[in-house]
């Protein structure tokens, strides 16, 4: 990796260097002591009363989504998650990837969901916002709780991770590909695994991130490959690269967003550079602007995952030719909701 700056600043194993304070909060305090080389993660029990998350952006292929935990200890520096923290009264730096809620009831809540006569079967995201399979699902097994109830009720889910824990899961996923009513991505930033340590610290080291895809493929269940974020000056150069080695892991359709950097995202991202590539930090700002009509966000629906301008339309020619190249769909499988159910209800029928 090139041009990498001091090793010092971030506690080892996190991409954030500060934990700055919470936008909805006028009080900020200051610790006097050096920062800890090392930082614990705390978890933290969510009371939710729902699992299902509702969103109208034309940006994204579906409606609802699940995300059994807040905060994400993948840590990835430039997460468009980050700000969602800030409503808890928490940071999005530092605390995002320490203090992670977890929604302890998210399976059954879901069951719930569908078991009430509203429910209209469709496509549901695991996850909308947060990985659904960071490091502690390993031991809490909420994500694959909250895909045994999609099982038994035969539900459509689009799954995307940047964690190899989903090939676990891999039974209840084909079961729900029987019925066509599977898909995962896989989200690949990079290929470059020091890049991986430094900027999504927690994440599975991408040649793992390929072996879950021919895992996945395997097993019968339709697999992808997200990158996610482009990052324009920094990975951008590694699109054909990465889809050729999708490609040949098994996927069989690709995407990509372009760098969102809302709210606090802006600042932890350009201090993240400063830190670790003090030497590229002027061309990376400079490149995102120039997709960014000179800013460094925009957010508005269309423009927002793809950019705008002579460098976003070369980004997004590079990726159509490589993905045509790769012989990769633009899109995934069309996931079917006949053969939805609610268990228990054809015993109901003939009860005297």
């Amino acid at each position: 990796m090139n041009e990498p700056g001091s090793s010092s600043g971030a506690p080892r194993g996190r991409a954030s260097t500060s934990n700055p304070r919470p936008r909805f909060e006028r009080l900020e305090i200051e610790s006097l002591e050096p920062a800890a080389e090392k930082v614990a993660t705390e978890f933290l029990r969510d009371d939710s009363r729902t699992i299902l998350s509702k969103n109208d952006s034309p940006d994204v292929p579906f409606t609802y989504s699940v995300n059994p935990y807040r905060g994400c200890e993948h840590g990835c520096i430039y997460c468009y998650a980050r700000p969602t923290h800030e409503y808890l009264g928490l940071s999005a730096g530092l605390d995002f990837e320490t203090k992670i809620l977890v929604k302890e009831k998210a399976p059954e809540l879901l069951r719930r969901e569908f078991g009430l006569p509203r429910w209209t079967p469709q496509i549901v995201a695991l996850s909308g916002v947060t990985d659904p399979y960071q490091p502690i699902e390993k031991k809490l097994e909420l994500t694959r709780g909250c895909l045994a109830v999609l099982r038994d009720h035969r539900n459509p889910v689009g799954v995307i991770t940047k964690n190899r824990l989903v090939t676990r899961d891999l039974d209840l996923l084909a079961e729900l590909a029987g019925h066509g009513a599977a898909a995962v991505t896989l989200s690949i930033t990079t290929l470059d695994a020091e890049l991986v340590r430094r900027m999504e610290p927690r994440t599975s080291h991408p040649r793992d991130r390929l072996r879950a895809l021919t895992a996945l493929r395997e097993a019968g269940v339709p697999c992808g490959v997200n990158i996610a974020p482009v990052i324009p000056g920094l990975n951008d150069h590694e699109i054909p690269a990465i889809l050729d080695a999708a490609a040949a892991a098994g996927a069989s359709f690709a995407n990509y967003l372009l760098l969102r950097l809302p709210g606090a995202v802006a600042p932890l991202f350009e201090g993240w550079l400063e830190h670790h590539f003090p030497n590229r930090r002027s061309k990376v700002m400079s490149r995102i602007r120039d997709v960014r009509r000179g800013r460094i966000n925009d957010s508005r629906f269309g423009r927002r995952a793809r950019g705008q301008g002579p460098y976003a339309e070369q980004i997004r020619d590079l990726f159509k030719k490589a993905a045509r190249r790769s012989r990769l769909e633009r899109h995934g499988p069309e996931l079917s909701t006949e053969a939805f159910r609610r268990p228990g209800e054809q015993l109901e029928l003939y009860e005297p």
